[in-house]
């Protein structure tokens, strides 16, 4: 069986993702941090007519991603893909800040955005390695590219979310730290950005983004299914190659 992971898939861009691995995959795992909520978006799926189950999962708990990766482990005996989906925004709702570098939302936003994916990865790599084209997807944003914050033409220049920029910065370099450290095996790495996304990760997404879920998802699933020949260590959007 191919099997494929999404953390953060009960709703938006991970949902979507998770539909449209399901029909390149055998069975696709719906990975949330509610139950209710994962088990509901899972059996959805199943309902749409595609193999689907749910994981319980706090990507910013070392302790709850062990024991998924173990329940993985024991089910399946080895994962294909793995998506790290889930993603925070705190400053979009942060109100009063205390200064142009909050270290609170720094705390948040590193525990789900980057300890997460670490987290996971160290506990589903060993899984991964026993696919025979395991293929890990990193969902970053163009916000967080260095060459488009230093840019003044780049329409992300004004965007100053420091936390958030910062922590897809951050992702992106383990994207790049991975490629090259599984560079002889099948595995291979990529960063996304899914792009402006109607999703509930910022107020006013919904209303105001151009692309839907399920745009956003074809990047997803396009390099979650890369062949032997195509690149590792990338970080891509719709449209291409994006600056790191």
């Amino acid at each position: 069986m191919k099997i494929a992971l999404v953390t953060g898939a009960n709703r938006g861009i991970g949902f979507a993702a998770a539909r449209r691995l399901a029909r390149h995959h055998d069975h696709v795992i719906v990975a949330a941090r509610n139950a209710d909520a994962g088990a509901e978006a899972a059996d959805r799926l199943v309902r749409e007519g595609y193999s689907a189950s749910s994981l319980t999962m706090d990507v910013a708990d070392p302790a709850s991603v062990r024991a998924a990766a173990d329940e993985i482990s024991d089910r399946f005996g080895h994962l294909d893909v793995l998506v790290n989906n889930a993603g925070i925004l705190p400053e979009a709702t942060n109100t009063d800040p205390k200064e142009v570098l909050d270290l609170a939302m720094f705390e948040q936003t590193y525990a789900t955005n980057v300890l997460g994916p670490v987290a996971v990865v160290e506990a589903f790599l060993p899984l991964i390695r026993k696919s025979p084209a395991g293929r890990i997807v990193n969902v970053s944003s163009t916000v967080g590219s260095l060459a488009h914050q230093t840019d003044p033409d780049s329409p992300w220049h004004a965007m100053v979310v420091p936390a958030y920029q910062s922590s897809k910065a951050a992702l992106n370099a383990i994207t790049i730290v991975l490629a090259k450290s599984l560079a002889d095996t099948p595995i291979k790495v990529t960063s996304v950005c899914p792009g402006w996304v109607q999703t509930d990760l910022a107020p006013g997404n919904k209303e105001q983004a151009p692309d839907t879920p399920e745009e956003a998802a074809e990047i997803i699933v396009r390099v979650a299914t890369l062949g032997d020949a195509d690149a590792t260590g990338t970080f891509i959007d719709a449209h291409g190659p994006v600056s790191w």
